[in-house]
Formats: C-alpha cells, sequence, structure tokens
C-alpha cells in the first residue's frame, strides 16, 4: 500500500516536472526565436458547413471542454467532409474567457442533437501559418504569426481559426500534429507569402 501511495506520488511530480520543462522552453524559444522557417500566407476563407459545438470557457477549461465536445461531435458525424477545426474568441486569449466553436466540416445540413448544432462558418480573409509539434509551444507560432501580422497587415475583430490537419485524434506522437492557425485580417496592397 505504501509503495502504491509513493509510486502515485512519484508519478504527479514526473507530470508536474515535464509540465514546468515544457513552460520553460517554451518561455526560452519566446526570448530567443529559433531562426524563422515557417512561412505565412494570406488566404481567403470561403464560407463552409459545419457541425459545431459552441461555449464560453475559461483558458484552464478549454482543453477538457475541447475533448468533450470533440467527443460529441465524433458520436453524431461518422463521415467528415475535412479536418476538424476551431474558431476562438479574442477575449480567450486577453481576459482569461471567451466564446469557442469547434466543429468538424459537413457536405449536408444536420439536425440538432444535444450541443451538437449545424451552422455555416463566415467567409474570411486570413493570415495563416502551420504549428509543427506538441501544442506546448503553440504560443510561440501565435507569437510569430502576431508578429507577421503587426508588420504586414491590419488584423480585424474577429475570432482566430485553428484547424487540426494532425492532431491528438489522429496520433498519439506529438512531433507529427500539424495545427494551421489562421489571424482574420485585411489585405495589405502587394502582399503575399512570407516568412515569419
Amino acid at each position: 500500500m505504501r509503495a502504491h501511495l509513493v509510486g502515485e506520488h512519484l508519478q504527479r511530480l514526473q507530470d508536474q516536472l515535464s509540465r514546468t520543462q515544457a513552460a520553460v522552453a517554451s518561455l526560452r524559444r519566446l526570448l530567443s526565436p529559433e531562426p524563422a522557417g515557417a512561412a505565412v500566407e494570406l488566404r481567403h476563407a470561403p464560407a463552409r458547413r459545419v457541425a459545431a459545438v459552441r461555449g464560453t470557457v475559461t483558458h484552464d477549461e478549454v482543453l477538457s471542454w475541447y475533448a468533450g465536445a470533440m467527443a460529441e461531435l465524433g458520436a453524431v458525424i461518422d463521415a467528415p467532409a475535412g479536418p476538424a477545426g476551431g474558431l476562438y474568441d479574442n477575449a480567450l486569449f486577453s481576459e482569461g474567457r471567451g466564446d469557442v466553436l469547434v466543429y468538424v466540416p459537413v457536405a449536408v445540413p444536420v439536425p440538432d442533437l444535444g450541443r451538437v448544432h449545424g451552422t455555416e462558418l463566415p467567409p474570411a480573409e486570413l493570415a495563416v501559418t502551420v504549428h509543427t509539434g506538441s501544442h506546448d509551444t503553440i504560443d510561440v507560432t501565435y507569437g510569430e504569426l502576431g508578429r507577421w501580422v503587426a508588420d504586414h497587415a491590419l488584423a480585424v475583430a474577429g475570432p482566430v481559426r485553428e484547424t487540426y490537419l494532425v492532431g491528438p485524434r489522429d496520433t498519439p506522437a506529438a512531433e507529427e500534429w500539424r495545427t494551421e492557425i489562421g489571424w482574420p485580417v485585411f489585405r495589405v496592397a502587394g502582399a503575399g507569402a512570407h516568412p515569419v
């Protein structure tokens, strides 16, 4: 019994150490970013029919809320018409609480069932880049994209769009995850793809 309790305590400490190490690595990247290799592309995202779950959550709740919402979508939608995604209100990042909408694209309208409802994403002009790897360091990619937007385009009010090209639902190998981040912008004359 004692060995079991000590083992559980050790596991909690190791998990806490892993989270702390990831946070330290992320902060180091913010202070001394690696040489830029990511590209930013200006892209028009057309309107899109989706099945979605919407909620207002705190920053601390967003991961567990996301997991539950995606499980509900997976139970209702057998064959999505593309990768899952999410719209994240700016207030979630700036104030710690905001609206979130996670979705899967669908080819035909879907009936409302529980929290799942059919809706259409509005068209948007986006500055887009891809974050590769664990979500522990996605804040660095957000920072790089935000810097690019400030340097090259005028950001507009509107939710940030994420598209989960490859994620935890596809593979447990975090190094293979790819999250596309789209920041709503006004196009700047002559702007195109640029390195971050």
